[in-house]
């Protein structure tokens, strides 16, 4: 029975499996990612919120501002028993007094401290210094136990009721405290140079002791109780999603029980992750449903494929499948006969690009791991592609042997339906549709401008950039076909390799043009999506690093900014100060022409303009200032205000670190005298180092640090990564249809093989050297490659060009997205290219010189 050999038949035709096999094997790998793509989205949000939360907030957060100190025990102990039902850890628990004046020390009274307890806050966390975390007893500051000779063994008095022993000294936390810190700053962090009054935080090292001396002083109410739980970050969107469930579960069995106690509204419960959850859900669906439409053009692409496939089996078949017919098979069982002889290979394949898929996550997707429930739902996905590619080959085989052989029609309406595909001006439905996303394009941004933490979903919009790559793809194929059509009348017989290669074009007109079209969408897909989705990440960057001005930025006293007090040798060599003001209408900036370099952030200006102007206005002391105009307008006068001389223009700029993109100008502080300079009410710490380091060398020296940011935490990056995710599946798509051009390309080749053999050995028969074959073949295979890199690489970086600057979702902030640098993108594919090309040449004139006589005569 044929159905029975179907499965060993199909090796008689390696190249139909092979074909058979891959196209699944796509459509299957895109169908997959894309579900992948989004879950792994999902997941990297919730991974970005968890590095900017507090590391004890990810579950249930217990509260309380002035409670009573009878009820706390109460408060601890009811959390604590109920936590191990719903999976949490041991909470960690953390009390603070309010201020307490007229503390004595060492016959001192006028000391003002904090008393504080936190579960697990001995010196492992706190920063040893001197002493040890022994029960019983107290852990002080460092700075005032070294200013005022306070060691171990001190015992504080405070209204009259003696303390225990100091204990231990502690690195006091400065402002930003540590990551195990974080939710405690505003009890246990002293900032001494932002005028706080307290002196020291007192920790005592155990509860008990921290109840008894409360109890021992008749507080009435402590000024702060704070409950929460030190989780590991959830890895999946379904884990934090998990996490928040039992976070609620457990907040409601608190608070029964202590209604039950007579302690209802003791405390305040919260669960702040909640928030982060749905945010990453959000995301999650945004990169969903943006690549959905994409997604399901290339499945349904990849079906069109395997029907292609069908009608090529069909007709290899032909005469087998009418014989069967004659003996009585229907048009179901012929139908059964391919998938027999082409399922295997087509499952096989779909399963392979299941688990590519899988496997290669991390490739191609974002930074994040997919749900388990996403993995089934992917390879769901990947076997309903399957079922409906085994479907469509036996439709297909079953319709055309029912018309065929059952009603006995001609393939006229095969015909016409190839006549239309031919002349119909595809690419005028492509460019429609490439206008109508241009038009949603326009105000993709603008939902950004509201506060809204994702910039709002069009998929619509999300395809333009790919439809105006496949209208260039079929245009050049228009062109080509045409080109090829009239290529009779070339006469290049005095470059015989040249006219060579344009016959073997030209009589492979369908095979060539379909090449060029997958080649240029290939290319220009992977252009565009590459191209917008770095354009992104490049703009988080450059946006920040112009609005802090540096990699971090700490306001500091005047004295710095005069001179009369030099910044902290740490900060040498990788720091500038800054100094701005502001109300005049422009605003003035100060700086050090000598240092601004290696402090601010000006890898977004051109750095010869740069050197040029800050060398212009590095003069002494004059009439006027020279001055960098930025972004100059109408109503800009050359008036600086505030007492300093006219502004002297010396060049523009469009933009400047902390000016931005408004009105203002730039001056030397050379340029200023020393009581010009005191006129400037701010001053700014411009760094390159961590705001951490900068931080602890000012306050190393005793300076004061009102404000303080950095370039990682300025902006909330996450718009800006959604919208790359989202453009990182248009680029796999771009490079897997770069994979399925050099495959047809391959197999075109391939295909040809006699053909190539026969003419080749003929025209070097009749005295053809084999090198200039060979530059026929490089000749016919580089025009036809040439021709698709150039197409999609020039209209891939255009509208990447066109769009980077419509998908940004901070349009607010200067500058404007700008598509990156794409000369290695371009060596890259041109590198590739010339290998593809030289591959696929070679193999043509191998098929020459390997050709046995029988197979020639045959051919």
């Amino acid at each position: 029975m044929p159905w029975r050999a179907a499965p060993r038949a199909a090796l008689s035709s390696p190249l139909t499996m092979i074909v058979a096999a891959a196209t699944a094997l796509l459509a299957c790998f895109l169908g997959t990612a894309a579900v992948l793509q989004g879950s792994a989205a999902g997941s990297a949000t919730i991974a970005y919120q968890a590095s900017t939360s507090c590391p004890d907030s990810y579950g249930p957060v217990f509260g309380k501002s002035y409670p009573s100190p009878a009820d706390v025990p109460a408060i601890i102990d009811t959390v604590r028993r109920h936590a191990p039902a719903q999976g949490f850890s041991a909470p960690v628990s953390a009390r603070y007094t309010p201020v307490l004046g007229n503390t004595e020390m060492n016959g001192d009274p006028n000391y003002k401290v904090r008393l504080a307890y936190r579960d697990q806050a001995g010196l492992d966390n706190l920063g040893p210094v001197e002493g040890t975390s022994a029960p019983g007893g107290l852990l002080l500051g460092q700075v005032i136990g070294s200013a005022e000779h306070l060691g171990v063994g001190t015992k504080p008095v405070i209204r009259g009721v003696g303390l225990p022993p100091v204990v231990g000294l502690y690195r006091d936390l400065l402002d930003p405290p540590p990551r195990w810190w974080c939710s405690q700053q505003r009890g246990a962090v002293v900032d001494r140079l932002a005028n706080d009054p307290i002196d020291s935080i007192v920790f005592t090292t155990d509860a008990k002791t921290f109840q008894d001396t409360v109890a021992a002083l008749k507080l009435p109410k402590l000024e702060n109780l704070h409950i929460s739980f030190y989780e590991p970050v959830p890895r999946t969107l379904s884990d934090a999603e998990d996490l928040v469930a039992r976070s609620n579960a457990l907040v409601a069995d608190v608070e029964a029980d202590l209604a039950r106690q007579g302690l209802a509204g003791a405390v305040t419960s919260s669960v702040p992750f909640d928030r982060s959850v749905v945010i990453a859900q959000q995301a999650s669906e945004n990169v969903l449903v943006s690549i959905l439409p994409l997604a399901a053009i290339s499945v349904l692409v990849g079906c069109a494929g395997i029907g292609t496939v069908a009608l090529q089996w069909y007709q290899r078949r032909h005469a087998q499948l009418r014989l069967l017919c004659a003996r009585g098979s229907g048009p179901a069982g012929l139908g059964g006969l391919a998938v027999a002889e082409l399922g295997l290979p087509i499952v096989l394949g779909g399963a392979a690009g299941a688990v590519l898929a899988r496997l290669l996550l991390r490739v191609y997707g974002p930074p994040g791991e997919a749900d388990p429930r996403s993995y089934l739902l992917g390879f769901g996905v990947a076997g309903g592609v399957l079922l409906l590619s085994l479907l469509l080959l036996a439709v297909v085989v079953g319709v055309r042997a029912h018309r065929e052989f059952e009603l006995g029609r001609v393939r006229t309406r095969g015909k016409r339906l190839r006549l239309v595909g031919l002349y119909f001006p595809w690419e005028l439905v492509t460019a429609a549709v490439a206008v109508v996303g241009w038009n949603r394009l326009v105000g993709y941004g603008s939902g950004s401008r509201l506060g809204n933490p994702l910039p709002q979903v069009d998929p619509i919009a999300l395809t333009y950039p790919v439809f105006v790559v496949l209208t260039a793809g079929l245009l050049t194929a228009r062109v080509a076909w045409v080109l090829l059509r009239l290529s009779h009348r070339a006469r290049f017989w005095s470059r015989p390799a040249l006219q060579l290669a344009i016959r073997r074009l030209a009589s492979a007109r369908a095979p060539v043009t379909g090449v060029l079209v997958i080649g240029t969408l290939a290319v220009g897909t992977l252009a565009a999506g590459l191209g917008i989705a770095g354009g992104q990440e490049d703009a988080l960057q450059t946006k920040s690093g112009i609005f802090v001005g540096a990699n971090s930025r700490v306001d500091t006293e005047t004295p710095v900014g005069t001179g009369a007090r030099p910044l902290p040798s740490a900060l040498t060599g990788t720091s500038t100060i800054v100094g701005e003001l502001t109300g005049t209408g422009s605003v003035v900036l100060v700086v050090d022409p000598a240092t601004v370099r290696t402090g601010a952030e000006l890898s977004a200006l051109p750095r010869e303009d740069v050197d040029n102007l800050l060398a212009k206005i590095d003069v002494p002391p004059g009439a006027t200032v020279p001055a960098i105009r930025i972004a100059h307008g109408a109503k800009q006068t050359t008036m600086l205000g505030g007492g300093l001389p006219q502004a002297s223009v010396v060049g523009d700029l469009p933009v400047f670190p902390l000016i931005g993109t408004k009105p203002g100008y730039v001056v030397s502080r050379t340029a200023l005298t020393p009581a010009q300079l005191r006129i400037v009410p701010k001053w700014s710490v411009l760094s390159s180092s961590p705001l951490a380091t900068v931080s602890e060398a000012l306050s190393q020296a005793g300076l004061v640090q009102p404000n303080r940011i950095s370039r990682d935490s300025a902006l909330d990056g996450l718009p800006f990564y959604v919208v790359s995710w989202t453009f990182s599946f248009v680029a796999l798509l771009g490079a897997v249809l770069a994979a399925v051009a050099v495959l047809a390309l391959l197999v075109a080749v391939e295909v040809r093989r006699r053909q190539n053999a026969l003419a080749g050995a003929l025209v070097l028969r009749m005295g053809m050297r084999p090198r200039t074959l060979l530059a026929s073949h490089l000749l016919e295979l580089g025009a036809l490659s040439a021709m698709a890199v150039i197409t999609g690489v020039a209209c891939g970086l255009s509208v990447a060009g066109l769009s980077v600057p419509r998908f940004d979702p901070a349009t607010f902030l200067a500058p404007r997205s700008e598509l990156p640098d794409p000369a290695s993108f371009v060596f890259t594919v041109f590198g590739i290219g010339v290998l593809v090309v030289a591959l696929a040449g070679w193999l043509a004139v191998r098929s020459v010189r390997t050709a046995r006589t029988a197979e020639l005569i045959r051919a």
